[in-house]
C-alpha cells in the first residue's frame, strides 16, 4: 500500500519544474503570437511598398486593366 501511495507524492523540486514548464510553455504561445503579427506587419508593408512601386512606373499615362 505504501509504494501505491508513494508514486503519488510529488516532490517540491518536481512541482518547480512543472510550474516552470508552464511559464516557459506559455512564454513561448506569446512570442509566437507576437512573431506571427510581426510577419503580417512586414507583409503589408511590403504590398504596399510594391503597389507604390508599381503605380509610380505606370505613371499618369496608365489605363485601368480589362477585367
Amino acid at each position: 500500500m505504501a509504494k501505491a501511495l508513494f508514486g503519488h507524492v510529488v516532490s517540491p523540486a518536481e512541482l518547480r519544474v512543472v510550474e516552470e514548464n508552464a511559464a516557459l510553455r506559455a512564454r513561448v504561445r506569446r512570442l509566437e503570437a507576437e512573431l506571427a503579427e510581426l510577419r503580417t506587419q512586414r507583409d503589408a508593408a511590403r504590398d504596399a511598398a510594391i503597389a507604390s512601386e508599381l503605380l509610380s512606373m505606370a505613371g499618369d499615362s496608365a489605363e485601368p486593366a480589362l477585367a
